[in-house]
């Protein structure tokens, strides 16, 4: 592994959003052979936004180990065949009294296509007992006089409306015991001065968890978060420079990127109810030993 600022991932640049994880060198580890399932989740139906690879992936895999049945959201044409190898991969690793999986394409920044995906796995499973709200995008801008009007609204309507949105709206097919877990980030906690606008919105999603999490404590709901630190994820050779996606990851005290399935785990822990019944309101933080306050 690299440090110092030293390379760690081959150089390389996607030229687009959103980025594509089979064009990454190495692939995002997903997968941790060394993880033991035991039924956490077994019955329970999950639907999980932007789900199609980097830490969506590795949820979704984590969750059909468990033993839930698991729906996703992906971007058409431009996330196709990651959503397709996702599929594949989740088929594979359910248990045998899961219903099969479903991805879905949608633009969850807009309120009709959350509406439309969360009655789709409704009526197709019954009921959702658990939302992770994971779906993002993120630009850099060498100054906030870069970032127009149409950029952040872009944005944000990924990062944090389609939270709002796709929340509203899983209320209805949610019953008591029910888990929502948001991905917020490090960032939100020490910023960025290159990623203003994506700072802004993972800030707004932790007071979005604590606000969230006192509205529906009466109803028995939990909601939770996870900040990752730096993971290597498709968001990355698709924001940052060549140079700067060799190097990423280096800056943190355990010198090195994150794998996705370093991640995973703290949603499976969130989303069950034998292992997390007293937590709600709460952040974990798989950030490679950045401290802090929270």
């Amino acid at each position: 592994m690299a440090s110092g600022g030293k390379q760690q991932f081959p150089p390389q640049k996607q030229e687009t959003q959103p980025g594509k994880e089979h064009a990454m060198d190495p692939t995002p580890q997903f997968t941790n052979p060394d993880y033991k399932p035991s039924n956490k989740l077994q019955g329970k139906i999950a639907l999980v936004t932007g789900g199609d690879s980097g830490i969506g992936r590795a949820v979704c895999h984590l969750f059909a180990q468990e033993g839930a049945t698991v729906a996703f959201t992906y971007v058409k044409e431009q996330e196709d065949k990651d959503a397709r190898d996702t599929m594949q991969m989740i088929k594979q690793a359910k248990t045998s009294d899961a219903k099969d999986p479903m991805a879905l394409a949608a633009d969850v920044g807009y309120d009709e296509n959350c509406k439309k995906v969360v009655d789709e796995v409704a009526k197709a499973y019954g009921s959702i007992d658990i939302l992770v709200n994971n779906a993002a995008e993120q630009y850099k801008a060498s100054s906030v006089e870069d970032i127009d009007e149409p950029r952040l609204e872009r944005v944000f309507r990924t990062n944090i409306f389609s939270y709002f949105f796709m929340t509203r709206h899983i209320l209805k097919h949610m019953k008591e015991g029910g888990s929502i877990i948001c991905t917020t980030s490090v960032v939100a906690y020490k910023g960025n001065d290159k990623l203003l606008d994506y700072t802004a919105t993972k800030g707004a999603i932790v007071s979005f968890i604590r606000g969230l999490a006192l509205h529906l404590v009466g109803k028995g709901i939990r909601v939770n978060g996870v900040a990752p630190g730096p993971i290597w994820t498709p968001l990355i050779p698709s924001c940052f420079d060549e140079e700067e996606t060799a190097q990423f990851g280096s800056e943190v005290p355990m010198q090195r990127a994150g794998q996705p399935f370093e991640v995973g785990p703290s949603y499976v822990f969130l989303a069950s109810n034998a292992f997390s019944s007293y937590y709600t309101g709460q952040v974990f933080h798989p950030n490679g030993g950045v401290i802090v306050n929270a």
